[in-house]
């Protein structure tokens, strides 16, 4: 674990020295003489989103630093999870702090949806439910608009978590002192009151949950047939604190992924996968494959699946079996 090495934070200078640290510290680890050339350095990066840039990084990393690898991938830090979780391309959805989606066919090629930033988007995230929550309070006082359900719950959270008396008080933790994960932090206690029965609290979690599979439903269009023809259809990689909270977003997930506009495609079967081990394996992988190196992959002992639906329409073709009637409702089944 190092500094940040997003280059739009500290420069692409400073981030190629970073990485040639944490290269050097991992040697130092491993054992290993500090000359010792890396057959292959995967590197999947937050920042790193556009492909032009990233071959730059490439060719600049090499040419600083011609002994750390015989070759270099950089990529973007959302392919790492697909990377290792799924063996033949799949689809990333993260709700931490923030929110981004990536889908990546069987040919290699990436569409994405997301990440641009709690100004921006971030829908779906520890954010935006947190925001949502707050202006929804000030909506209310302002008698700009009436809330679907009673707000005595949530108003007596955001002030005890944030320890203010009156919505002024909040305004220094949305301008001034704003610290994004500090302010994302209400989530969790959205959640919990979500849990014990609170009826607003769960509407913010389904709208969350709903936003979160219109990521894939605009990434519908896009993806590869034959990511469906896996025994659970399409691989969705679930990253973030958000889906910790995956039974309060379920419902409005499946209403999310259904098509809204007229590009939207039908997703007939999919899985939600929670990675076991740090998408770092990913990155390994993809270095490999770069490098052409055979490595041994073993993707059963990356992931578990956390749900698995196929949609009830898509059934009407196909014949029917006991499992398959149970995730037309969205049943999770043994695995």
């Amino acid at each position: 674990v190092g500094p940040s090495t997003n280059h739009f934070l500290c420069g692409m200078t400073e981030c190629q020295n970073r990485i040639q640290k944490l290269v050097k510290d991992a040697l130092e680890k491993a054992r290993l003489p500090s000359r010792t050339t890396l057959l292959a350095l995967g590197l999947c990066l937050s920042g790193c989103e556009d492909k032009a840039s990233n071959a730059v990084m490439e060719c600049e990393l090499k040419q600083s630093f011609p002994k750390m690898a015989e070759h270099v991938l950089v990529a973007s830090d959302t392919l790492g999870p697909i990377a290792t979780g799924c063996h033949n391309g799949g689809l990333v959805v993260i709700s931490g702090t923030g929110s981004n989606s990536l889908l990546m066919n069987p040919d290699g090629s990436t569409h994405r949806c997301g990440g641009w930033g709690h100004i921006l988007g971030d829908e779906g995230s520890a954010y935006w439910i947190t925001a949502r929550a707050v202006k929804l309070l000030f909506d209310e006082e302002d008698n700009l608009t009436d809330p679907p359900h009673p707000t005595q719950a949530l108003r007596q959270l955001v002030k005890s978590h944030f320890n203010i008396q009156d919505r002024f008080g909040m305004l220094f933790h949305c301008y001034s002192d704003f610290v994004k994960s500090k302010f994302a932090s209400l989530t969790k206690g959205i959640a919990d009151l979500a849990t014990s029965g609170d009826a607003l609290c769960q509407q913010l979690m389904f709208d969350a949950g709903h936003a979160l599979g219109r990521h894939v439903t605009a990434l519908s269009r896009n993806i590869d047939p034959r990511l469906y023809d896996a025994p659970g259809g399409l691989s969705i990689i679930c990253t973030g604190s958000v889906w910790l909270s995956f039974e309060l977003l379920r419902s409005g997930f499946i209403a999310g992924i259904r098509p809204h506009l007229k590009g939207d495609k039908v997703v007939p079967k999919f899985s939600l996968l929670k990675l076991k081990t740090t998408s770092a394996i990913g990155s390994v992988y993809l270095g490999a494959t770069r490098a052409c190196y055979d490595l041994p992959r073993d993707y059963t002992k990356n992931s578990d699946v956390i749900f698995r639906y196929q949609d009830p329409n898509c059934l009407l073709s196909c014949p029917v079996t006991p499992a398959a009637a149970a995730l037309s409702n969205g049943a999770t089944v043994p695995v």
